[in-house]
């Protein structure tokens, strides 16, 4: 295990981190946007912005598509630009959306946007996670890493506020401001050490970590870094690496688990259609205020999960979130299964789709919506970190399109509650995977981790960080 360091600080990994994540909340914004948007568009025969059910699944699920272009671009930029250049130019995609949309006067203009802020999408989520796990020390990184699931979440929040209460030129006008500030914060901040070793550029690197851990002797660590990324940059230059070579194949089986299951918990479509959902589901409390709870609610909890995640552990919270996301999954699919399938009066018990939906996203959000994406940073090594980020972008941008058009056409067709006895079938066989599959790395840094997925060391999860013992 890492020492503990008795001095040094960790403000700067804070202020980074905070930084970079700008780029995630302008993104969050952008997935958000269907929320309060669809409903004043969808049919809207007075209006040269007019859609219907169909197109609206689209438009809502139009930066997914973006975000696989963004994601193989990103893989083949990183490691050459660097991080730090890479996140501040995507505020320039990010800003150009925001104006698209403010001055759109056509459908046709609505989906070119959309699909650009996918592109940059793309890139963010390929690159702030990769960031933020390399300049964090061990004893903050996962609080760090799940603050991509924090920020996320807020764009999501802002944008029912802003959506809720301004026209769709007036939102997009505001929301751009978003980008302007992560562009001009984030330019201050250091690059990656281990970018920079990487470069052997080894006295920046030095200078870079001696800022961000507040310490002047930082040649042990580097020397550590520095023989990882040997090891690890062998095999460097070859997408097959993923799963050709043996640990991180299992990696790639980790990711590909807990995004998937992640998706087809239905998190990412309720999102896209949370103000829908809940006027389908009744007149006790309006749909604008129904999804700013949803999303207040699940801002607090994700941040309560980030704040707990290096003491909990990263499996126990995974297993209770998944758990509960079942059960309440259920509940939410017999509600609307008795409402409109029997002949049972439902009219009053309105309150109950939006009480469990909320309760939902309490449980979710208390590890399934954060973890997976902490663990991205975590389980990959340096050589292969920028194909394995984007792999998992496209591979979670293809499934949460596959998981939101299940919802869609489910509803139309069968009916809601179809959608959500589904996605509870899905939740049951997560909670299998990650009993069985997914490890702890709770207290672990990136070179015992990789340790760990080559077999060369024994599993800590059911151990405390004093009593273990690095084999």
């Amino acid at each position: 295990m890492e020492p503990t360091r008795s001095t040094g600080s960790a403000l700067l990994q804070y202020l980074a981190a905070a930084s970079g994540n700008l780029a995630i909340v302008s993104d969050g914004m952008h997935y958000g946007w269907p929320s309060p948007t669809l409903p004043q568009i969808l049919n809207n025969t007075n209006s040269t912005l007019c859609i219907d059910n169909d197109e609206g699944a689209w438009m809502a699920v139009m930066p997914l598509l973006g975000a696989v272009i963004g994601a193989l671009t990103a893989a083949n930029i990183v490691d050459y630009f660097g991080r730090k250049k890479t996140i501040i130019a995507t505020a320039v995609p990010f800003f150009i959306t925001w104006i698209m949309i403010a001055f759109a006067k056509s459908v046709v203009v609505l989906h070119i946007a959309r699909l650009l802020a996918g592109v940059a999408d793309g890139v963010t989520f390929t690159v702030v996670p990769i960031y933020i796990g390399e300049i964090s020390d061990a004893r903050v990184r996962g609080m760090l890493g799940s603050s991509c699931s924090v920020m996320w979440i807020v764009g999501f929040l802002l944008i029912n506020i802003i959506g809720s209460y301004m026209s769709i030129s007036d939102t997009a006008m505001v929301s751009s401001v978003v980008p302007i500030l992560a562009f001009l914060t984030f330019m201050w901040m250091p690059e990656s050490p281990y970018y920079l070793l990487m470069r052997d550029r080894v006295k920046e690197a030095k200078e870079s970590l001696r800022k961000f851990r507040r310490v002047d002797d930082v040649d042990d660590e580097i020397d550590r870094m520095l023989t990882s990324i040997q090891t690890e940059t062998k095999s460097k230059g070859r997408l097959l690496d993923l799963f050709l070579v043996k640990s991180n194949r299992k990696a790639v089986i980790i990711v590909a688990g807990l995004r998937g299951f992640q998706q087809f918990s239905g998190t990412t479509a309720i999102t896209f259609y949370a103000q829908s959902i809940f006027k389908e589901a009744g007149d006790d409390i309006s749909p604008h205020h129904a999804s700013m709870i949803y999303f207040s609610v699940q801002l607090l909890m994700t941040m309560v999960s980030s704040c707990i995640v290096d003491r909990a552990g990263r499996k126990p919270l995974l297993m209770i979130s998944m758990a509960g996301s079942a059960f309440m999954l259920f509940l939410e699919g017999t509600y609307f299964y008795v409402r409109s399938q029997t002949p049972i009066d439902t009219s009053s018990f309105g309150f109950v789709p939006v009480v469990v939906l909320i309760g939902f996203v309490i449980i979710f959000s208390l590890g399934m919506q954060s973890i997976p994406i902490l663990m991205l940073g975590e389980l990959f090594p340096t050589g292969v970190k920028a194909y394995a980020l984007c792999f998992a972008d496209v591979y979670y941008s293809l499934v949460a399109t596959v998981a939101s058009k299940f919802l869609q056409v489910m509803k139309d067709n069968y009916g809601t509650y179809f959608a959500f006895y589904g996605f509870t079938i899905f939740s049951v066989i997560g909670l299998l995977f990650i009993i069985f599959f997914v490890p702890e790395t709770k207290g672990k840094n990136l070179e015992e981790i990789q340790e760990y997925l080559r077999g060369h060391s024994h599993d800590h999860s059911k151990c405390d960080k004093e009593e273990c013992v690095k084999v």
